[in-house]
């Protein structure tokens, strides 16, 4: 069966459709020796084909490991290969590869931080941030201003923006004082910006933002800010479900690249408390304690939660949502059974004054 041009080489992990498309109407492909054009198929996985003069090597769909990442991005890195001013990106600290290479699943801000998806099968990356599927991406955002009831009730109904209207799923308060409020909000887009631009339209500047979880899959608290992790072969096959993909039967996790694996998070842990500790000698005050949802997936365990499954598991993160309040049913992204609730609901849009449980 012969397929687009856009589709083999995504799969390749050359890129997303979007990019590959680009490279195609730029002349960069070419297939046999003939320069590419949008709508070109492929009917022989071993077609020469070039990108920028480069052979590329193709494989079927049945030859192809898919692979998926979780990496807990910190501020200040670029979602880009290359930044012309030499500031790290977050494709710095991956693993290397031979024959492929990883694949966003979506952007961050240089200023959020958070979970991040990376994969080496182009198609599964290009369904996961199309805007049809749906996905829930939770994020934990503290905003700096005053929170009242009308200005909840406009962001879960939705509010229009310079490229279209937008709207919150789902908001819950997670505590606070004077002006500094924390929520946990849901979107089923990953348009550029969308949460800070959707509480900037509510007049209330965010200063801080971080995604704790994407479909069903949480930031493990076990992930140092900087550190990546690749999902076992039930997560892989989770998401391949979510976007109507052929389950994965392979996975490249080893026995052994679990005890590295391990070893290398325990020392990244260690390293990262370290540098807490030099940081706080040279200010010379003392530590402040984090509240509410700002603990840190490098600091020390939180107490225990009923419900809470065994450390390391990625859905089993201490930022564990609450009952959904603007979920809608069968849609993927919801809470799975059995999950915990801690979060405290926002009740008239005003914020309570119990701060969030087990943080």
């Amino acid at each position: 069966m012969s397929e687009k041009l856009q589709k083999v080489l995504a799969r390749a992990g050359l890129g997303s459709r979007r990019e590959i498309e680009s490279m195609i109407q730029a002349g960069r492909v070419s297939v046999n020796g003939i320069v590419a054009k949008l709508g070109d198929r492929l009917d022989d996985a071993s077609t020469n084909i070039r990108v920028d003069g480069h052979s590329v090597q193709v494989a079927a769909p049945s030859e192809v490991v898919c692979r998926v990442l979780a990496y807990n991005k910190p501020e200040g890195e670029l979602c880009t290969r290359s930044d012309p001013e030499g500031r790290r990106t977050v494709f710095d600290r991956l693993p290397r590869m031979n024959g492929a290479r990883w694949v966003a699943v979506g952007r961050l801000d240089a200023n959020t931080s958070g979970l991040m998806l990376f994969t080496t099968d182009g198609e599964l990356a290009n369904r996961l941030m199309h805007p049809s599927r749906q996905v829930q991406r939770e994020y934990m955002v503290r905003v700096f201003g005053e929170v009242n009831e009308q200005m909840i009730k406009n962001l879960v109904r939705g509010v229009t923006l310079e490229d279209g209207d937008a709207r919150f799923e789902d908001i819950v308060y997670a505590g606070g004082e004077g002006m500094n409020h924390t929520f946990y909000v849901v979107i089923t887009e990953g348009r550029n910006r969308e949460v800070r631009r959707l509480w900037e339209s509510q007049g209330v500047t965010v200063s801080r933002l971080k995604r704790v979880r994407y479909g069903n899959l949480y930031l493990n608290k076990e992930l140092p800010r900087g550190g990546w992790m690749e999902l076992e072969l039930d997560d892989v096959n989770y998401l391949r479900e979510m976007v109507e993909l052929r389950p994965e039967r392979e996975t490249m996790i080893t026995p052994e690249m679990k005890k590295r694996k391990a070893r290398s998070q325990k020392i990244r842990r260690a390293v990262r408390r370290h540098e807490d500790r030099v940081e706080s000698t040279d200010t010379r005050k003392p530590r402040p304690q984090r509240r509410g949802g700002e603990q840190s997936v490098a600091s020390d365990k939180p107490a225990p939660r009923r419900g809470q499954g065994k450390a390391g598991q990625s859905r089993t993160d201490a930022g564990k949502p609450a009952q959904r309040a603007g979920g809608r049913p069968g849609k993927p992204g919801q809470n799975r059974p059995g999950q915990s609730s801690s979060r405290q609901k926002v009740q008239g849009g005003k914020p309570q004054s119990n701060k969030r449980q087990g943080r």
